[in-house]
């Protein structure tokens, strides 16, 4: 068994752990740095919506174009004066985008465009896009979003409980807040793929969250007749017991979405991938991050205020100091008699009988 198999089959068991719940304050102090990080991003800086949500124009040259990225974008400024990103496609070819302008301004830039990169205007390609279409798809995606959301609370409250139910919600915004604010603070664009991979992230960290309330769930049935562990404890075993098992199937997930984003759009510079990639990316992580140091020490904290689980902890806290004060006092009992034992006898044991047993009697033969 490899050694990663080793520590998870030992993690199951419960021959080892993590006090994850335990140490619940730190994660949740980490994850409020994080999202006002996130929300300070979107304030400061908001999101770079792309082309298909403020409405503009994209043209698109012919392949095997020999202008650079650089010099396409400072002929389309100079042609629109407005900003433009130029991504140059994998058949060589060049597609240029240019936000807030109208039918009427696109037939000028595209022949200005022409000219300058030396083109039949026939040759180079336009297609209009309205911002009506982008604010039909942020709709949308905002009604699909909140549809999405309520079912999952109806959900996990019928087979799980309510508890568990917000702790979910909780941990989805938070995967929300961070992916979209690390959009903003890096200043990716914001498109349709972006808003797909948004939606992809809340099905993965659901799923990685329900795989431990579900072993939660098992381990809490009839908690309150025994008095050896509290809610915590079991809610700790519970990360732990699959805890290998959420390391790598987000390692798994994460490989070849880290291929689309830096090798893909890095390396390879195809920048059609970042909008779905970096989503995808953070996203996955974030999500298991949320599973493992939100969700499930989120549920503990709540439970625990309950009636039943205040006397449990309260019972199972009095046993243990009762065993605690019980293992003192046999400590004590133990060396109070190692020192009240006799001292050992010193010298030799067992001594032999002495050969000379008739020494000192007068010898002599019978008569």
């Amino acid at each position: 068994m490899s050694k990663l198999g080793n520590l998870g089959a030992r993690l199951h068991r419960g021959e080892i752990s993590y006090d994850f719940v335990g140490k619940r304050k730190i994660w949740y102090g980490v994850s409020i740095l994080i999202t006002i990080t996130a929300i300070v991003g979107l304030a400061v800086r908001g999101l770079n919506m792309g082309i298909e949500f403020k409405g503009g124009a994209v043209f698109t040259t012919p392949t095997h174009m020999s202008t650079s990225v650089t010099q396409a974008e400072n002929y389309a400024k100079d042609a629109s004066g407005h900003e433009a990103i130029v991504q140059k496609l994998g058949n060589g070819s060049l597609r240029i985008q240019i936000a807030g302008i109208d039918t009427g301004q696109s037939d000028k830039i595209k022949q200005e465009l022409a000219k300058d990169l030396n083109l039949n205007p026939e040759k180079l390609a336009a297609d209009l896009v309205g911002p009506s279409w982008g604010q039909q798809i942020a709709n949308k995606a905002w009604e699909g979003l909140g549809i999405f959301m309520v079912l999952v609370v109806i959900y996990l409250a019928i087979a799980f409980e309510w508890r568990m139910a917000v702790a979910a919600l909780v941990a989805l915004i938070h995967d929300i807040t961070i992916t979209t604010g690390i959009y903003a603070l890096v200043g990716f664009e914001v498109t349709p793929g972006t808003v797909i991979g948004l939606l992809t992230i809340l099905g993965y960290s659901l799923y990685d969250t329900v795989v431990v309330f579900d072993s939660l769930k098992e381990q809490t049935k009839d908690i309150t007749k025994q008095s050896r562990w509290t809610y915590s404890d079991i809610a700790n075993r519970s990360i732990n017991g699959t805890l290998v098992r959420s390391i790598n199937t987000t390692v798994v997930a994460l490989l070849p979405v880290a291929g689309l984003l830096f090798i893909g759009g890095g390396f390879l510079g195809a920048g059609t991938l970042n909008d779905i990639s970096l989503s995808l990316f953070v996203g996955l992580a974030a999500g298991a991050y949320s599973s493992i140091f939100i969700a499930t020490p989120l549920v503990a904290d709540l439970k625990e205020r309950e009636p039943a689980m205040k006397a449990l902890t309260k019972r199972v806290l009095a046993k243990r100091a009762q065993a605690a004060a019980e293992e003192d006092l046999a400590a004590d009992r133990a060396d109070d008699d190692s020192a009240d034992a006799a001292p050992a006898v010193v010298g030799p044991r067992n001594q032999p009988a002495s050969r000379g047993r008739g020494r000192g009697r007068p010898s002599g033969k019978r008569r």
